[in-house]
C-alpha cells in the first residue's frame, strides 16, 4: 500500500456532491489515509481509505492549483470503504483581476474477495465566492479494481502509473483553456484504466471475473 499526494490541504466547509456505490458515513474528510484493519476474532477483515486535495485562490494569492495521486491495496477483505475528494474555491477576486483555482484527485483502490462489500464515495466541489471571471475547476477521479484473488501492482505497471501522475501534476499546474483541461485530465484518466486493466489481464484466474471501475465527477469552470 502506498500513497503520494502534493500537501495543503484544509478542511472548510463546502457543499457536496456524492458519486459512488453506497453511503459513506458522514463526517469523514481530511488527510490522506489508508488503514487495513483486523477484528481481534480474525473472522473479518476490514479497510479504509479517504484522500482529499483542496485549493484556494484569492487577491493575494491569484493562482492555486493541487493534486493527488494515490495507490491503495487492500489485498482480501470482507468490508472496504473509500472515499476521495477534490475541493477547489476562488474568491474575492474580479473580472480585471481573476483567480484561477484548480483540484485534481486521482485514487486507485485495489481489492479481492468474492463478498466483499464496499462503500465507495467520489465527489468533488467547485465554488466561486464573489469571484467574478474567475476560473474554479474540481475533479475526483476514483479507480476501483476487483479481484477473486489478491493483485499486487508490479514494478512496470507502477512504474507507468507514475509517469501518468508526473503528467497530471504538469497539467494541473499549466494555464490551458479550461475546455483543453478537462479534455487532457480525461485522457490521463483513461490511460490510468488501461494501466490497471492490463494488470487484471494477468491477474490468477477464477470464477469471478476481475473488473477495473472509473467514477469520474467534475465540477465547476467552465460550467458555472
Amino acid at each position: 500500500m502506498s500513497s503520494h499526494r502534493k500537501a495543503r490541504s484544509s478542511n472548510h466547509p463546502l457543499a457536496r456532491r456524492a458519486l459512488g456505490l453506497g453511503l459513506f458515513a458522514a463526517g469523514i474528510a481530511g488527510a490522506a489515509t489508508a488503514v487495513p484493519a483486523q477484528a481481534t476474532t480474525g473472522a473479518s477483515h476490514m479497510a479504509f481509505a479517504s484522500d482529499h486535495v483542496f485549493s484556494h485562490a484569492d487577491r493575494a494569492h491569484h493562482t492555486r492549483t493541487e493534486d493527488s495521486f494515490t495507490i491503495r491495496q487492500f489485498g482480501t477483505v470482507n468490508a472496504a470503504a473509500a472515499r476521495n475528494q477534490a475541493n477547489a474555491v476562488s474568491a474575492g477576486c474580479s473580472a480585471d483581476d481573476h483567480c484561477r483555482s484548480v483540484a485534481l484527485s486521482f485514487q486507485i483502490v485495489t481489492f479481492a474477495g468474492e463478498r466483499t462489500h464496499l462503500n465507495a464515495v467520489n465527489l468533488s466541489d467547485a465554488a466561486n465566492k464573489e469571484c467574478t471571471g474567475c476560473q474554479t475547476l474540481a475533479g475526483a477521479y476514483q479507480f476501483v479494481v476487483s479481484t477473486p484473488a489478491p493483485l499486487t501492482l508490479d514494478a512496470g505497471t507502477r512504474q507507468r502509473l507514475a509517469d501518468i501522475h508526473r503528467r497530471l501534476d504538469a497539467l494541473t499546474r499549466c494555464a490551458l483553456p479550461a475546455a483543453e483541461l478537462k479534455t487532457r485530465v480525461d485522457g490521463l484518466a483513461g490511460e490510468v484504466s488501461a494501466v490497471l486493466r492490463d494488470a487484471v489481464a494477468h491477474a490468477p484466474k477464477a470464477a469471478a471475473q476481475p473488473t477495473v471501475t472509473l467514477h469520474r465527477h467534475l465540477d465547476g469552470w467552465p460550467g458555472r
